[in-house]
């Protein structure tokens, strides 16, 4: 009887590995031309600044005939969380390159930080942004092994957005906030895996993006005047069910 119970567990043990060995298919994602998905994205983003050569100057404010702010120390602008939802199209254009486009509708802040030579006039300005990103993107697959592959991704997008803010010009200038213009390109990279189970296909993926030109919209208050040129950095993990 033992030898029996002994017999069968060696037969389940090694079906199992046998089976395990078997690649899963990920729903049949690859086996064809084109195929479709979501995804939810973590995203981090934060401005680089370049400032005017005066960008310390007292701002002087014509309504009152006097500077409202002491000189400026610093502007810096600390990275800021956020996350979207969108979904993906992907259409195969060899067995290793395929062009694809995530669709996404972005809710992230992000912020400036001023900080001036009396610390009570500190502020730090949020630069609100809620924005549909329309990417299109080339991805270069690895072989598979197992149900694994890795791939590179490289493109460009172009995000506009959605219920931005206008500054009032009766508001008090210190109330004034940071506009970015309402639509940009920017070009984008990076690096992920497909792993493969029976049903789908997740690809865990993270890729970094910068923005093209000027985001700033120029106005004349105390926080954006000093500043010359905002681009867009913005790092994104995202993960991808196919």
């Amino acid at each position: 009887m033992v030898k029996r119970y002994l017999l069968l567990v060696i037969v389940l043990l090694f079906g199992k590995i046998a089976f395990a060995q078997v690649p899963a298919w990920g729903g049949n994602a690859d086996l064809q031309d084109y195929s479709f998905g979501f995804t939810f994205q973590y995203v981090n983003s934060y401005f680089k600044i370049d400032k005017r050569p005066d960008w310390r100057k007292p701002y002087f404010d014509p309504g009152v005939n006097r500077n409202i702010t002491d000189s400026v120390n610093s502007i810096s602008s600390p990275g800021a969380p956020g996350f979207a939802v969108g979904f993906l199209a992907r259409y195969s254009l060899t067995d290793f390159l395929e062009i694809r486009t995530t669709p996404s509708l972005v809710f992230a802040d992000r912020t400036l930080n001023y900080t001036y030579a009396t610390p009570s006039q500190n502020q730090s300005k949020a630069v609100q942004s809620t924005s549909l990103d329309l990417p299109v993107s080339f991805k270069l697959k690895s072989e598979r092994i197992q149900d694994f592959r890795a791939y590179m991704l490289a493109g460009i997008k172009y995000s506009t957005a959605i219920g931005s803010k206008k500054n009032n010009p009766d508001i008090d200038p210190l109330d004034a906030i940071v506009r970015n213009k309402s639509g940009f390109g920017s070009y984008e990279i990076g690096l992920g895996c497909d792993i493969y189970f029976e049903y789908f296909k997740l690809s865990p993926e993270i890729k970094i993006s910068n923005s093209f030109g000027n985001v700033l919209i120029s106005e004349d208050n105390p926080f954006a005047t000093p500043i010359n040129k905002l681009s867009l950095h913005t790092v994104t993990f995202s993960l991808i069910f196919e």
